[in-house]
């Protein structure tokens, strides 16, 4: 009889416990800044509707402009890893600027703008070298589990971090919040550098920049299953940007929420998160990737219909919003990992980088261009009929998975 093999549990791995660490640290971070930066923005800088949409756009601007072509370089290297640290060296630099620039009355919008840019440049870097490098540190049998574990730390950090960040907030000000944003993008620097997992990629040859950027998209448009996650992710990022790009402001002003309940409620969601995180590996594993996601785009819809009929008072609303934050979480965690995992086990391995950065590309895309969006029709409508066209946008996701080979009937776990 032939051993079948056993890869080593994950939590007992020092790679993977490092990876994860350092996306728990940076995330906690990011959470802490999700918040701070527009608190900065609405109510020290004066704000517009418009200028949060470009402040929320500013972020994910950068996967237009070099996303794609940060793929067709992340498949010609052999290492990922200097490149993935330099990343968050850079961006904890940035966000050091904005103290100082604060104290001396030079903190502008378009400031923040700059550093969402450049925050948002070094993300599309990291991400498109982290989906290769990912594959050098955890075995293929474990990455449902590996981006559950991720998807964790996510929710830990939406947890905690708001809470944080209103705490940093009320004792030195918002400005002063986002200096935990710096030092936790360098802590994952350091972490990342510490895995020693050989980075064993074979980097594909160059055929020019464009040949290989057409390569990627062909990966993508011509493959039913990744054509048809892609079209869905965009879908709820485009709609899902509009939304968060007046979540803040028509949570204070239209719905007069308290900026400490504004910041419960993303922990909510984070709480709904690790739920999810914890329940999806399990249902993966019994019903298969393919069914969760499926079932999870029925529920997309959830929270932005309940924040635009959210009404009465300020404890009724926060309840109905904290109970649709809480499904909503488990939702997003469940569907993002069954993505991450299906679109691993679909895409060839010579072309992984580029099929992840263009997928990258048209989602971050649309997170831009839907924050855009939703600041000017935040400012031509008004808040709460934007949420219904949102709401009503996000409908579209069930007919791009229910029409696509993952409805097969009887589809098997994927394993």
């Amino acid at each position: 009889m032939i051993p079948v093999f056993q890869p080593i549990p994950l939590r007992e791995q020092r790679d993977y416990r490092l990876l994860l660490s350092a996306r728990a640290v940076s995330e906690t971070g990011t959470e802490v800044s999700r918040l701070a930066v527009p608190l900065t923005a609405a109510t020290l800088l004066g704000a517009s509707p418009a200028q949060m949409g470009v402040l929320a756009a500013a972020t994910s601007l950068p996967y237009l402009l070099i996303g794609l072509q940060a793929g067709a370089v992340a498949d010609r290297l052999r290492r990922h890893r200097p490149v993935m640290v330099a990343c968050e060296v850079v961006s904890a630099l940035a966000m050091a600027t904005i103290p100082p620039a604060w104290i001396s009355g030079l903190l502008t919008v378009p400031w923040l703008i700059a550093v969402a840019l450049v925050v948002g440049t070094c993300a599309v870097v990291f991400r498109a070298m982290n989906f290769p490098h990912m594959v050098a540190v955890v075995d293929e049998s474990q990455r449902t589990e590996a981006l559950a574990g991720f998807q964790s730390a996510y929710s830990l950090a939406t947890v905690g971090g708001p809470g944080l960040a209103g705490a940093l907030v009320q004792t030195i000000t918002a400005p002063f919040a986002i200096l935990v944003n710096a030092v936790t993008f360098l802590a994952s620097a350091f972490l990342i550098r510490a895995i020693k997992a050989p980075e064993t990629h074979a980097p594909a040859p160059p055929r020019g920049m464009w040949a290989e950027i057409r390569e990627g998209l062909r990966g993508v448009t011509g493959h039913p299953t990744l054509r048809a996650l892609c079209g869905c992710a965009v879908t709820i990022n485009a709609f899902g940007s509009a939304y968060m790009a007046l979540f803040v402001i028509y949570s204070l002003t239209v719905l007069a929420l308290p900026a400490a309940l504004v910041g419960a409620l993303t922990a909510v969601s984070g709480v709904g998160g690790l739920l999810g995180a914890a329940l999806t590996p399990r249902l993966a594993r019994r019903f298969g990737e393919n069914r969760m996601l499926v079932h999870s785009v029925l529920l997309l819809p959830l929270d932005f219909v309940t924040a635009a009929l959210a009404s009465g008072p300020v404890w009724a609303k926060f309840l109905l919003m904290a109970g649709s934050a809480l499904i909503t979480g488990v939702v997003i965690v469940s569907f993002s990992v069954c993505f991450g995992a299906v679109a691993l086990r679909e895409s060839p391995t010579g072309l992984r980088g580029r099929i992840n950065a263009t997928m990258t590309f048209m989602m971050q895309g649309a997170l831009a261009l839907g924050g855009l969006a939703g600041g000017l029709l935040g400012e031509l409508l008004g808040l709460r009929p934007v949420l219904w066209v949102c709401a009503a946008g996000v409908l579209l996701t069930i007919p791009w998975i229910w029409l696509s080979p993952l409805r097969l009937a009887g589809a098997p776990p994927a394993r």
